[in-house]
């Protein structure tokens, strides 16, 4: 699989939490070119505010390697990760985030804030911003304007 068709993956996810309610972000673990996690936001489904898509990718994961350092992986994200996700990237030592559109509220991959990428913590994956952001940040648009048009009616 390439970029794209991983990220693609990833953008299912994204749907699937918009018809689930939830804020609609999608993210793919992929180990050699095999996909190992894929999830999407569930937080208001599970009523815990850690369930990002991130966070249950990397669980995930770290459950089918066996090993809470996912060295040698790569995430795909349709959303920059917020604060928590991007430490947690950092410290299962993601190899490689790459990130659909940026977050301009509270993305922590250098758009608010430098989590991931900062040189002065013990890993720094490489990130690239970019791929598919159109369609990424046509869903998120899709999504909170369904909600403020929900909140008028």
């Amino acid at each position: 699989m390439n970029d794209e068709e991983i990220m693609r993956i990833a953008l299912d996810e994204a749907r699937l939490a918009f018809a689930e309610g939830e804020i609609p972000v999608g993210a793919v673990i992929v180990r050699g070119n095999v996909m190992i996690a894929r999830a999407h936001n569930r937080t208001r489904a599970l009523s815990n505010p850690v369930k990002h898509a991130e966070i249950i990718a990397i669980e995930s994961a770290a459950a089918a390697i066996g090993n809470e350092r996912l060295t040698g992986c790569e995430m795909y994200v349709t959303k920059e990760p917020c604060a928590m996700c991007a430490g947690a990237i950092v410290h299962a030592r993601i190899q490689r985030l790459i990130i659909a559109a940026e977050d301009k509220k509270y993305g922590a991959c250098g758009t608010v804030l430098p989590v991931c990428g900062n040189p002065a913590l013990n890993h720094v994956p490489a990130i690239e911003f970019g791929l598919l952001r159109d369609e990424a940040s046509g869903i998120l648009s899709d999504f909170f304007r369904a909600r403020r048009a929900e909140k008028k009616a």
